[in-house]
């Protein structure tokens, strides 16, 4: 006689059958792309960290460091990362994405989203919802302690420049009362780092929980700065259902770590005393008040602050 035990596991075995068919798992190459399914989960990994090391990603997914080590091999081979030495421990290299790599990467992620995104668009709302939900339930019945998803930070994709602009616009509006032209300042500055900034020495990063886009924040060489040795931050934000993880003071770490590598000596940035919120995170990282100044320039009268960090 079949246990109950047995059933279920038939059970679990039907619905792993049907859905690594469904996403393409068992074909040689994933997404129609050159690499394999593990290969492309490597990639996900390296893309998602300025740079890491071979012993982390395998911790990470638990591969086998042959198995790993060849991965690698055959990325460095064509040209989708570099290695470098480690400051820290000679023994160990350095692994960064390099520019195409990160090609190659988004690529890979467009398709699978539009597979993805296939495949709920042809359910309706509340059904898309119910496979959300099943899925959560089954992860953190499965592995409690990873119930809380991960934060990555990551480079924008197309339309999170967008969606930066509309959040800050829709969000400033609700909280504070602020009206259009601020809305035009945040799109001037999304404008001008689409359009013209340097990768070695500039940066957006989305701050990306559950899937969902939870925050964002530039570094930019300062306008300013006639010797090109001071960056300025721009645009944090951090969704209200966010807010509490400590996913703006993430961003700013992130932020003074990369301005230190591409060199500066300072970082700059305006915010306003009403910003009570991002005060708090700017001081805790160390930034220190060094100029206020009052004016009402979107349609409510606030005082502007200027916040430094030596680096």
């Amino acid at each position: 006689m079949t246990s109950a035990l047995d059933r279920r596991v038939d059970a679990v075995r039907r619905f792993n059958r049907f859905y690594t068919q469904r996403i393409g798992v068992l074909e040689d190459h994933y997404q129609h792309s050159p690499f394999s399914l593990a290969q492309a989960r490597v990639l996900f990994e390296l893309i998602q960290r300025d740079e890491t090391t071979a012993t982390q990603i395998a911790r990470e997914l638990g591969l086998d460091d042959g198995y790993l080590s060849r991965i690698l091999r055959g990325f460095e081979k064509d040209g989708l990362i570099r290695r470098t030495a480690s400051k820290a421990d000679g023994r160990q290299s350095l692994l960064q994405p390099t520019a195409r790599g990160r090609q190659r990467y988004a690529a890979l992620d467009a398709a699978t989203r539009q597979q993805i995104g296939t495949m709920l668009a042809a359910l309706p709302p509340a059904a898309q919802q119910r496979v959300v939900a099943a899925m959560a339930t089954i992860m953190t019945t499965l592995a409690p302690s990873d119930a809380a998803p991960a934060l990555v930070l990551r480079g924008p994709r197309p339309g999170d420049f967008g969606w930066i602009v509309e959040r800050h616009a829709v969000l400033y509006a609700r909280e504070y009362g602020w009206t259009e032209p601020f809305e035009g300042l945040c799109a001037q500055i999304v404008a001008d780092f689409a359009n013209n900034h340097d990768p070695r020495r500039e940066r957006c990063w989305i701050a990306e929980r559950g899937g969902e886009n939870a925050g964002s924040i530039f570094l930019v060489k300062d306008a300013d700065s006639p010797s090109g040795d001071v960056a300025r931050i721009r645009l944090l934000l951090v969704e209200p259902w966010a807010r509490g993880a400590g996913i703006g003071e993430r961003l700013v770490q992130e932020s003074i770590a990369f301005a230190r590598g591409a060199g500066y000596r300072k970082i700059t940035l305006w915010t306003h005393s009403i910003l009570t919120g991002a005060r708090r995170i700017y001081r805790r990282a160390g930034f220190v008040l060094v100029a206020s100044r009052p004016h009402q320039s979107w349609g409510k009268p606030v005082v502007g602050e200027t916040w430094d960090f030596q680096l």
